[in-house]
């Protein structure tokens, strides 16, 4: 595991905390129930208000923005998010989406469950962000070598950071609950499977899913 790198668990799913130039870059805020944990993986890493430079966000579902907009209250840090998923975060649209197998369709089920019934509470966390990424776009300027790659299929507006050392934070488009897989729940098939072919041809040598641990990209590649 690189040593500028920080998994925060949050429960189910994963942020992520980069070491940066002059401060730190956070990747995904977890639910907002969560913030009492990220606020303190935050502080223990040296990461406090005014150290936060961007708060970059792998997609829409509420899992990955929840604190985000309360980071930007506290911490001072802008949001970026890929324009495709501005009607999740700004107004909490729920996608139509496929669910593979069974088992994820029950998970899914209950999620959106709850979150119909915490929707006055996801209200509160929603936010209209202040930086739109791009395919390609560089994010040298906030002290990381890296560059996000917009990979759509999970959502509309999903994007993965690839580093200049190979590591790829890819949020839903991967996870390893069990073994490292593609995403089961799908906006779009063909975006997905077109995204997969896109980043099989980068220099990717370690994944950092939204869920479970991080992995080899090579094993991901074995099962295909």
């Amino acid at each position: 595991m690189d040593d500028n790198i920080r998994v925060i668990g949050l429960d189910f799913v994963n942020a992520y905390l980069l070491k940066a130039r002059d401060g730190f870059v956070l990747i995904d805020t977890g639910l907002s129930y969560q913030w009492a944990t990220l606020e303190k993986e935050l502080l223990a890493a040296g990461c406090e208000p005014g150290k936060l430079k961007i708060i970059i966000i792998t997609h829409g579902d509420m899992d990955h923005t929840g604190n985000a907009r309360r980071l930007r209250e506290k911490f001072g840090a802008r949001i970026a998010v890929h324009p495709g998923d501005i009607p999740q975060v700004e107004n909490g649209a729920l996608l139509k989406r496929t669910v593979r197998p069974l088992l994820y369709k029950f998970v899914f089920t209950f999620r959106m469950l709850m979150r119909k019934l915490r929707k006055n509470k996801s209200a509160a966390a929603s936010f209209k962000p202040d930086i739109l990424l791009s395919d390609g776009q560089s994010l040298e300027e906030y002290g990381i070598k890296a560059k996000v790659v917009h990979i759509p299929g999970h959502t509309p507006g999903s994007i993965g950071v690839l580093t200049e050392e190979g590591g790829f934070f890819a949020g839903d488009t991967f996870v390893n609950r069990k073994k490292p897989e593609s995403a089961r729940i799908v906006e779009n098939l063909a975006q997905l499977e077109s995204s997969l072919e896109k980043i099989k041809k980068l220099n990717v040598k370690t994944v950092y899913p939204g869920h479970g641990k991080p992995f080899p990209m090579e094993d991901y590649l074995k099962t295909r």
